[in-house]
């Protein structure tokens, strides 16, 4: 007997009542808004009541007008726009234990137990050791008499999704972290503007792209656009790479 393949639906209000925000951190990249969108829509989908952290890990930590309920429409006509809407900002507040037990209290002030974090390599370093300290941090703040015994049982748990907002592509666990396609497509832009240039004056340009330790965005760019040479951080080039360099360019013929 044929078996039908099974399926998970989540329908609409299953989530009711849960708390939930979403934060953008560290460097902005274009994709954010997109991604902020879709949460806030999916959690009011879900019945969740969500909020806005504005300016990243410093909105959590000083909390106040910084942690604001987003609706339906306050996403509306954002997802065409670069950089994010809600802003980021880094926190040096935020790496101590003490920035963090102020952060854990405008959570439970305002009943959220879920937080979606859109950000890099630090930003999602720094939820994942939020993560794990929660239990001990509403214990503290249960110790200082700044919650309630029945608040420290009913906000136990907190839940954290991460989503790689980061034009590098230096993360695993996904195809293309959010950003890297539109900065990849502004670097071949650029490539095919200074070739013409090139071309003119017969001379060589040297272009730096970001990518800090990893060479995705540098190795795909010297692909498309034909370049004679790449450096990648995967690959640190010889001592002598400047004289390989020169006569790898010496060999190539100019158009006549």
């Amino acid at each position: 007997m044929e078996q039908k393949a099974g399926h998970k639906f989540v329908g609409r209000g299953t989530h009711k009542g849960k708390g939930i925000a979403v934060f953008t951190s560290g460097g902005d990249s274009q994709g954010m808004n997109a991604a902020v969108r879709a949460v806030v829509r999916t959690a009011i989908y879900l019945g969740c009541k969500v909020y806005f952290i504005k300016e990243g890990y410093q909105g959590l930590v000083d909390g106040g007008k910084n942690i604001v309920e987003a609706h339906w429409a306050s996403v509306s006509s954002i997802i065409h726009k670069g950089g994010t809407v809600i802003g980021s900002a880094r926190c040096l507040e935020f790496r101590e234990r003490d920035g963090r037990l102020k952060a854990a209290k405008n959570l439970i002030d305002n009943g959220i137990t879920n937080l979606v974090c859109i950000g890099g390599d630090g930003s999602l370093t720094g939820a994942d050791i939020f993560r794990q300290e929660w239990s001990s941090l509403l214990d503290e703040l249960l110790s200082k008499g700044s919650i309630t015994a029945e608040q420290r049982q009913k906000y136990r748990t907190l839940q954290i999704a991460g989503l790689v907002g980061s034009i590098d592509n230096d993360f695993c666990g996904t195809d293309m972290t959010i950003g890297t396609d539109t900065a990849l497509h502004r670097i071949i832009e650029a490539c095919d503007a200074i070739v013409s240039t090139a071309y003119s004056h017969q001379r060589t340009f040297i272009m730096e792209v970001m990518g800090r330790h990893c060479g995705y965005l540098a190795l795909v760019a010297a692909l498309t656009s034909e370049a004679d040479y790449v450096f990648i951080p995967e690959s640190p080039p010889p001592d002598d790479w400047q004289k390989r360099l020169c006569d790898k360019l010496e060999q190539v013929e100019m158009p006549v």
